[in-house]
């Protein structure tokens, strides 16, 4: 009896070793390819850092080029069946789709990012990138000579609104003659339309080439025509490296490795991450193609907004209709920044669909 009691042991135990040794299934969902050296390419190098993290205790699957809309919810489903435990859907088109599966699988646990819309088993997560973009205008109004900078923008969501406006804040404070232009090519990655974007603009005089789509494309366009830029979600000099003055770096690696480590301890909590730049979330390029004054007031700048001494939407701000956005010392939440849908006062154009 004693002998099968210990034989049934051992044999609990084994199937136990077994079960506990199962790794925990990760996935991600992107919007773009992972090769486009900005954006998607930036979570996906999250997604490998989760690798090199946990080795064999986790499994990554990611599927690239997923439009938004019905394809996000087929590519979900498609994940679920896969097994996947955890899923990261990247991109803000990817909200409703997330939120309806999450809603019928609440045994899996769901992350978006740019959103706002949560769920018991769905958080939501994003990086405070506004904070290298208003450096990216400071420098852009310091080095401009035409006083017309622009910028290259995907969709009209409140993320994209919100660089847009501390890009020319960032300008504005430093010069108050600059200007910008604005082209939507709808889509986050096209380099044939970026770059298209890019040089309608610099035909017209503009000399400092900001973007919030993928592609390395306008820098390389605004190298070819002999004026400046800015990187994309990553270092994107070796594409224009007597163009780029520097660019976001978007480090999504710590946040991914958080949330598996709270699935495999058993404590995977619902939370709103909004990544800030003071805990390396938010990265910039080295600044290069730039005079040293220049250089140190970008810093500055840097620093003060690292440190928690600066923010761009302090009031009074308004909007280019004369409205009162924000009161005289008001400060911005997270609320705020994340439903902009207005473009502040001196910019000369109207919000797409407003």
């Amino acid at each position: 009896m004693l002998k099968r009691l210990l034989i049934a042991s051992a044999f609990a135990l084994a199937s136990f070793s077994a079960f506990a040794a199962d790794p925990v299934k990760v996935g991600f969902i992107y919007v773009g390819p992972i090769g486009d050296h900005g954006w998607t390419y930036r979570h996906d190098i999250g997604r490998q850092q989760v690798e090199e993290h946990f080795g064999d205790q986790v499994e990554t699957i990611y599927l690239e080029s997923v439009s938004e809309g019905p394809d996000t919810e087929r590519a979900l489903r498609m994940m679920i069946q896969e097994g996947a435990d955890i899923i990261f859907t990247t991109s803000f088109g990817f909200m409703d789709p997330t939120l309806r599966v999450a809603k019928e699988n609440p045994d899996i646990y769901f992350e978006h990012a740019t959103g706002f819309k949560r769920h018991d088993n769905m958080s939501t997560y994003g990086l405070r990138l506004y904070q290298a973009r208003h450096v990216q205008g400071v420098i852009a109004g310091l080095m401009t000579k035409t006083n017309k900078i622009c910028y290259v923008a995907a969709f009209p969501i409140p993320e994209v609104i919100r660089e847009i406006n501390t890009y020319y804040l960032g300008a504005k404070s430093v010069n108050p003659d600059v200007d910008i232009d604005i082209v939507w090519v709808n889509t986050w990655y096209d380099p044939g339309k970026e770059s298209q974007a890019a040089e309608v603009m610099i035909a017209d005089g503009c000399d400092m080439v900001a973007q919030h789509t993928d592609s390395p494309a306008p820098l390389q366009a605004a190298q070819k025509a002999g004026v400046l830029g800015f990187g994309q979600a990553s270092d994107q000099i070796k594409f224009a490296p007597k163009a780029q003055l520097t660019a976001t770096i978007d480090n999504w690696g710590p946040y991914y490795i958080k949330k598996v480590q709270q699935v495999i301890d058993g404590n995977w909590q619902v939370e709103d991450y909004f990544g800030h730049m003071n805990e390396g979330a938010v990265g910039m390029a080295e600044f290069t193609n730039m005079p040293a004054d220049v250089e140190a007031k970008a810093q500055e700048v840097k620093d003060a907004i690292s440190n928690g001494e600066y923010f761009a939407f302090t009031g009074p701000l308004y909007d280019n209709t004369g409205t009162l956005q924000l009161k005289a010392g008001e400060i911005a939440d997270d609320m705020h920044l994340n439903t902009m849908m207005y473009y502040v006062e001196g910019i000369d154009a109207k919000v797409p669909g407003s």
